[in-house]
């Protein structure tokens, strides 16, 4: 008697591979979907891939494995003879007990995939669009981004919400981009540093303006930066800004302050000479009510004809300005400043923010390297310059260290060749050219009348200094630059980031 449950053509290798193949895929993918419903495969980056990414392919592939056996099988009979067969395919007959069992187990297996391949797709979807994934996933790769991100302004927004954004064809755009950024981590392609600006990043308005809103700003914000000096006490000098962030809606006419850059009223266009659009010889302004156009030109260094006819002038958005929201690398003198704010660091220490500054600016092969260094380098030194001190305040000495430690591993990043000057922050001008690539006052128009270098224009000085040089500003609408250090008027004549790299002077 014959007791077969399944069609002959069921019985082969192929098919029986693909069965099991399809039983044990599909049972571990359940089983770490279920576990996945915690917080077990959280803590790894490749708990997800493995569950949304790998294993979906191999039950795709035990699904297909089986009718394939099968055809073959009936193919073989049919070229041997060795069974009757009528026409060009198999016969289905449910009057047998084998084809209902067989179409059963099809059905049901069928709908199990249907249902699998729905929470697999949507859970790679999310995966693959999750902060682990673009962060973790390539360790080395994306270390610097993704340690600058974790203590950035925006560490609680997802990446692919300023690098992706909404809408299906800019996600199909990010995912074909991903190949080859998978292939070059794969195999070592690669540069180091990481190359900025992106080229294929999505323009600002259909980004960062689904939350921030230039026509719906108006006014100012003051600000206060809280510098240390480079003396013996590491003496704050704070300085209070009032910055003129403006915004405005052209309907209304109110459009002021640094946001009016953001084509409310005007639309601004330029052509950068250099790959970080850190050099800018031609601007050109349109104002979109009147319609008058005025092109300032770099007056020592102008573009040729050819240049420009060569050249796509960029529209400027907000990541011409804030092109560093969220990967912000900081400067030895930044990052050692944001220590002694939060008293990470003891401003009691003698010389502690020239020497951390120091420890942090020399080159290290390796991160541990660097570490190892940092620690010898500081303990050696206050243990000869400052033996009492370092003797009753050992401990203290200590954290400092680590808080300095710590401030070059969220900035500095030996393996990728990442520091701080790869990476020049544009808002402002301390560090980096920043908003004097285009107000240098060197920039003319036609008339020879140049795009202002005014301080106020932007902002306005409310307090600054310290001790006896204290000055708040009175009846007048701010006060005059008074730089820490004695060096005459020499400021206003050279632009800030021409001394100021981010070391010590």
């Amino acid at each position: 008697m014959d007791r077969k449950r399944f069609p002959y053509l069921f019985y082969n290798l192929l098919t029986a591979v693909g069965a099991a193949l399809l039983l044990v895929t599909l049972l571990t993918f359940l089983a770490l979907w279920l576990l996945s419903l915690g917080d077990h495969g959280e803590s790894n980056p490749y708990f997800g891939i493995f569950l949304y990414m790998v294993l979906p392919p191999f039950l795709i592939l035990g699904l297909l494995l089986v009718p394939i056996g099968m055809y073959r099988k009936w193919r073989r009979w049919k070229r041997e003879g060795a069974k009757p067969v009528e026409g060009r395919f198999p016969l289905i007959d449910f009057n047998r007990s084998t084809h209902r069992n067989a179409a059963l187990v099809f059905l049901l297996a069928s709908t199990v995939l249907i249902a699998v391949s729905a929470v697999g797709s949507y859970g790679a979807y999310h995966y693959s669009e999750s902060v682990e994934f673009c962060g973790t996933t390539c360790h080395t790769v994306m270390e610097p981004e993704y340690t600058a991100y974790q203590s950035s302004p925006h560490a609680r927004v997802s990446c692919a919400e300023c690098h992706v954004g909404p809408g299906a064809d800019w996600y199909v755009k990010s995912k074909l981009s991903g190949v080859y950024q998978i292939y070059a981590a794969a195999f070592d392609k690669y540069p180091r540093p990481i190359p900025t600006p992106i080229e294929s990043l999505r323009p600002a308005q259909a980004t960062c303006e689904q939350c921030h809103w230039p026509e719906k700003a108006f006014g100012a914000q003051q600000v206060q930066y809280r510098h240390s000096m480079y003396d013996e006490a590491n003496t704050e000098w704070p300085i209070s800004l009032l910055i003129k962030t403006g915004g405005g809606d052209p309907k209304s006419g109110q459009e002021e302050g640094i946001h009016w850059h953001m084509n409310i009223g005007v639309k601004v266009e330029y052509v950068p000479r250099d790959s970080q659009r850190q050099e800018i010889p031609w601007v050109k302004v349109t104002d979109l009510r009147t319609g008058r156009v005025t092109v300032y030109q770099d007056e020592e260094e102008p573009l040729s004809e050819e240049e420009l006819a060569a050249s796509t002038p960029r529209v400027m958005d907000c990541m011409d300005c804030h092109n560093r929201p969220s990967h912000i690398f900081r400067s030895p003198d930044l990052a050692i400043d944001n220590q002694l704010l939060v008293g990470r660091i003891d401003r009691r220490i003698p010389y502690i923010k020239k020497q951390a500054v120091k420890a942090i600016s020399q080159e290290y092969e390796t991160r541990d390297d660097a570490m190892r260094r940092i620690a010898n380098d500081l303990t050696e030194y206050y243990r000869s310059e400052y033996p009492e001190f370092y003797s009753a305040e050992r401990l203290v000495v200590d954290d400092a260290i680590v808080a300095v430690q710590e401030a070059y591993s969220k900035n500095v990043f030996p393996l990728m060749q990442t520091d701080w000057a790869d990476y020049p922050d544009n808002i402002g001008h301390l560090e980096s050219v920043g908003c004097m690539r285009c107000h240098d006052g060197g920039h003319v128009d036609e008339k020879g009348i140049p795009l202002t270098r005014d301080c106020n224009t932007c902002h306005i000085i409310l307090s600054q200094g310290t001790g006896e040089r204290f000055a708040m500003a009175g009846a007048e609408p701010g006060l005059r630059f008074d730089h820490p250090e004695d060096i005459d008027d020499l400021w206003e004549e050279m632009a800030c980031h021409e001394c100021h790299e981010g070391t010590q002077p």
